[in-house]
């Protein structure tokens, strides 16, 4: 009897922009990592300053400086994580014949937003976001603004359409949340659902106790 072939393991890009809300883009690299997928990371100058901010985290200016701090941090090797400079135009998901199986951006700043719903690909991150529109693969953006304005709703509204997830990290309270991870966590959990990843972040409406 001839066995299965083994399945790869899913390939998912995560973008780190300059958005407040790092803890929600580390927490979810943890997790797609502790799901046996392979990471594709990208992050901004400015995604630096805020996880500085945020975290008081020094993530390195240089690709493969970041990669090796972030194998390190989750105790992983260089085939689970890769991490791609913004303008590292070689990278594979800058070409639609080796694309993600899914990308998150998240945090999403609204410039991000409007450039990806605009085409204009002028930087890995962008470029990334509009090789999965166009090959067909789950893209998430989790904007992190509020108020939003009507031309923030409209660009989303055009993604919407264009089948992107716009998924706002406004955590719930029906899980009874005890601390900021737990709020983190149910943010991190939709995200994970809907790039079709196992996780048990926290209980389902209706679950029992």
């Amino acid at each position: 009897m001839t066995a299965s072939p083994r399945t790869a393991p899913r390939t998912i890009a995560v973008a780190l922009t300059g958005a407040s809300g790092m803890p929600y883009g580390l927490r979810l690299v943890e997790c797609l990592l502790q799901a046996d997928c392979r990471v594709q990371v990208l992050y901004s100058q400015v995604a630096q300053i805020v996880a500085r901010q945020e975290l008081d985290l020094a993530l390195p200016g240089r690709a493969e400086d970041a990669q090796a701090w972030l194998c390190e941090r989750y105790g992983v090797d260089a085939a689970r994580l890769q991490v791609y400079g913004r303008e590292e135009w070689f990278a594979p998901l800058a070409s639609g014949s080796n694309p993600p199986d899914a990308m998150v951006v998240c945090p999403c700043t609204m410039g991000t937003l409007a450039a990806i719903a605009a085409g204009l690909s002028s930087n890995l991150i962008e470029r990334a976001a509009d090789v999965c529109l166009k090959e067909g693969r789950k893209l998430v953006l989790v904007p992190r603004e509020t108020p939003f304005s009507t031309l923030h709703l409209e660009n989303m509204l055009r993604l919407s359409r264009m089948g992107v997830v716009i998924l706002p990290p406004n955590p719930g309270f029906y899980h009874h949340p005890q601390s900021i991870d737990d709020l983190v966590d149910f943010v991190v959990a939709r995200i994970l659902d809907q790039v079709g990843v196992p996780h048990a972040l926290m209980k389902r409406w209706g679950e029992d106790d």
